[in-house]
């Protein structure tokens, strides 16, 4: 066990937690956009009845908010240690520089990794205080489905993004999670030591497929709810 502990604070343990961490959030992204589309269906009302559904489980879904919220808080703090340990070792290499390519893959995403995921951070926290506690504007609708009164979340959603604001501020956060995305999914398999020389550019390639496609999923309903609502 020491042994283990020992590991996981080590520089190498702390990018493999940091790989694994991230790799996790993205399952989390892919489960939630395909959730959140359920808004642009022939019934919008089946995003209040997946909502409520998870309502329900009441303690487990806390339990589940809580290690989630920990997993994305602890992937965040090691990339900022990590971050400032390698700016302390090498700070010559941090000047800026144009974009690499192969076999580097150094580009725009990879030099600010840090930055998009403070600003992915103050976006995901902004979006939970609006969508999930109804601040900053939102409002609770309810709905009557089978007789019962379930929370409208659908209602919220659709009159949440008739504002320009937030719709704007939606989408804007949406394109530093394409960022993201687009080097971290290469990187995390690169630091799991999944390479390759016929691999790696599949992984990069699909890396940057799935972030277009993550990215460009969540932009899809501000923009069609804004536009055709």
């Amino acid at each position: 066990m020491t042994q283990r502990l020992v590991y996981f604070r080590s520089s190498v343990g702390r990018k493999m937690v940091l790989a694994l961490f991230g790799l996790g959030l993205l399952g989390y992204l892919i489960m939630h956009l395909s959730a959140n589309l359920l808004i642009l269906g022939d019934n919008p009302q089946a995003l209040d009845v997946y909502a409520h559904t998870l309502l329900s489980l009441g303690p487990l879904l806390i339990a589940i908010e809580i290690a989630l919220a920990l997993v994305f808080l602890v992937h965040i703090y090691l990339a900022v240690v990590i971050t400032l340990q390698n700016r302390s070792a090498r700070p010559d290499r941090y000047e800026r520089v144009r974009d690499a390519g192969s076999p580097s893959k150094k580009n725009f995403s990879s030099k600010t990794m840090i930055y998009s995921g403070l600003v992915i951070l103050v976006f995901v926290v902004l979006h939970v205080l609006h969508f999930k506690y109804a601040i900053f504007g939102g409002k609770e609708y309810t709905v009557m489905v089978d007789g019962e009164p379930i929370r409208a979340f659908s209602t919220l959603v659709m009159t949440s993004f008739q504002n320009p604001w937030i719709s704007l501020a939606y989408i804007v956060g949406l394109i530093w999670v394409f960022f993201h995305l687009r080097h971290g999914f290469w990187s995390a398999f690169q630091t799991l030591g999944v390479h390759h020389p016929r691999l790696t550019p599949v992984i990069y390639s699909a890396g940057i497929v799935l972030a277009v496609v993550i990215a460009a999923g969540y932009v899809s309903i501000p923009v069609i709810l804004y536009f055709g609502g």
